[in-house]
Parts: structure tokens; C-alpha cells; sequence
């Protein structure tokens, strides 16, 4: 490989950069050496040196936060419209949690 260096220009979030400039400079790196690493070992492997996982779904992430809060999972009667019918008597917290938003 050559030395001829070439510049990367990037946008990237100010916290990720910040706390990554701090943990690498307690490792005693710089950002240009630690990216420099980082492209090495791409070049070497001819891959990436983790496995990219696809970020969670709305969906996904609203039941992980219902199964957190131990919310019970219950099916409610719906009209022909799909608007479901909540039963004040049997579930006065989702009663209560609608109607007051």
C-alpha cells in the first residue's frame, strides 16, 4: 500500500463521536487511527468485523416495552370497523388509559 493519504469525510452523531473520542483516547487512539484500524481489518477479513443486525420495528419495539412493563396481553371484541370495545368492568386501567389518553 501506498502513503498517500486521502481524507473521510462523514456525519455521524455528536454523542456516538464524542463518547467514542473519549473510551479511544483512553485506549491511547486517535479517531484517524482507530478508522484507519477499522478499515485494515475490513481489507484483511474482506468483510466486516461484526455482524450488522437490522434495528427493531416499531412493532418490535412496542412489545419489548409492553413485555418490560409486564402489561397482559388480552383480546378485545372489535365492530365491523375493527374498533374494539373496551370493557370498563373488566379492564378499568386500558378503560381508563383510552378514554383519558
Amino acid at each position: 500500500m501506498s502513503n498517500t493519504k486521502s481524507t473521510v469525510n462523514v456525519k455521524i452523531d455528536a454523542n456516538v463521536k464524542s463518547t467514542a473520542a473519549t473510551l479511544l483516547a483512553g485506549m491511547g487512539l486517535s479517531q484517524t487511527t482507530a478508522i484507519e484500524m477499522y478499515y485494515r481489518k475490513i481489507i484483511a477479513a474482506r468483510t466486516l468485523p461484526f455482524q450488522p443486525e437490522p434495528l427493531p420495528s416499531n412493532k418490535e419495539q412496542v412489545l419489548a416495552l409492553i413485555k418490560s412493563k409486564n402489561i397482559p396481553n388480552i383480546t378485545l371484541p372489535a365492530d365491523e370497523n375493527g374498533h374494539a370495545f373496551i370493557d370498563k368492568e373488566k379492564h378499568p386501567d386500558l378503560y381508563n388509559w383510552a378514554s383519558e389518553g
